[in-house]
């Protein structure tokens, strides 16, 4: 075997180099295993939905019956649509807890890794809203709604971006036809996209607890890491057959078991509980402009990080205030996702703003302090 320690040529073909003996850090804990476990949850994605989708009919009229067929009539067709259903679940708790992992150790110092991977992050938001639509239940029609309205608030051209998106005056078939293209199409980009952000990384090499930089505190990716990704696969695999087999429902909403009618409003719309910190935010502003631009800023402020900083950091730049304001962090966000599944009423109403306010004034600091010595 060659010599962890050389520097590898980037090949893509070069499966042995890139997978096998890369040089890895000796001492990456398994929070650095979260990458690897959203490439299988990817995998699980993309292989389960191939299959739903030879059964789905993305039409107004058919798409609910279609998902009950699925569910009751086709071989094994109830498990494929839990675990496509729920693995999203896990795949949103690994992407932020890698995001969470990546602000604490700096490691948006490796600028293209980072910026890849937060473009994952909003292209997986796209397609899991998108594929929330198309079992074509009442909370999935007026989710819809809510969320496409939210562009007739560009000023000028937002209603005729509306009119377009929606293909006709509301939503209805042409509406979801668009939706599955799409939730069909982004899955491909999200894996392209992958392979560039581990090329990237790769590239630059993995950081780690301590930020070395030294040639010689690395081993070969295989074995040694590699047999700690696959502890952490079967954890996953356990723990979604697990989910899906005792709770399978329990993370969605029972309005999605009623078929759309868009005639019928449901008392408390909201999306699935990885959107409501975001929907929080969104909620926090009255003026509809300005709440959308508020969203959208909460998700683009983390492109900043890597203007913060700009060479590899080492552990001695991690200050203690620097760990309380991330800390602090944690707390914001569950706040922000219980008031998100909230009603609009007080004392929500303040404590979103209170919430969303912290939420910027913590990211800021963090960017301000990730460039500062303790």
């Amino acid at each position: 075997m060659p010599s962890p320690m050389r520097k590898h040529p980037l090949i893509l073909t070069n499966l042995n180099s890139l997978l096998v003996d890369l040089p890895a850090p000796l001492n990456i804990s398994t929070m650095w295993n979260f990458g690897s476990m959203m490439a299988l949850c990817l995998v699980i994605q993309i292989m389960t939905g191939l299959f739903l989708a030879m059964h789905y009919s993305p039409s107004a009229m058919t798409a609910f019956s279609s998902v009950a067929h699925i569910s009751l009539d086709v071989n094994a067709g109830w498990m494929i649509r839990l675990i496509h259903t729920n693995t999203v679940t896990f795949f949103f708790l690994f992407i932020y807890a890698h995001i969470g992992r990546a602000i604490y150790y700096k490691s948006f110092a490796l600028h293209n890794t980072w910026n890849s991977g937060i473009s994952l992050l909003i292209l997986l938001m796209g397609a899991a809203f998108m594929g929330y639509v198309l079992p074509w239940g009442q909370m999935s029609l007026w989710a819809l709604t809510v969320i496409t309205n939210l562009l007739s608030a560009i000023p000028y051209l937002g209603p005729s971006i509306v009119q377009w998106f929606w293909g006709g005056f509301t939503v209805d078939s042409p509406t979801l036809n668009r939706l599955f293209v799409l939730h069909f199409m982004i899955p491909l980009i999200l894996a392209v996209i992958f392979l560039l952000h581990l090329i990237f990384l790769h590239e630059t090499g993995s950081t780690n607890p301590l930020g070395l930089n030294s040639n010689t505190q690395k081993i070969p990716f295989h074995p040694y890491h590699v047999w700690k990704d696959g502890v952490g696969w079967l954890l996953l695999l356990v723990l979604m057959l697990a989910l899906c087999m005792t709770y399978p429902y329990s993370l969605g909403d029972p309005e999605n078991f009623i078929p759309a009618n868009p005639m019928v409003t449901p008392i408390h719309i909201k999306p699935e509980w990885y959107f409501l910190w975001a929907y929080a935010i969104l909620r926090s502003i009255p003026n509809k402009l300005g709440g959308v631009l508020a969203m959208a800023a909460s998700l683009l402020i983390l492109f900043l990080f890597p203007l913060s900083i700009m060479s590899r950091p080492s552990l001695n730049l991690i200050g203690p205030l620097y760990k309380t304001m991330f800390w602090a962090l944690p707390p914001i966000m569950l706040m922000l996702t219980w008031i998100g599944g909230s009603p609009v009423e007080p004392p929500y109403i303040m404590a979103g703003q209170i919430s969303a306010s912290m939420y910027f004034c913590t990211m800021l600091s963090l960017i301000i302090l990730a460039r500062t010595r303790p």
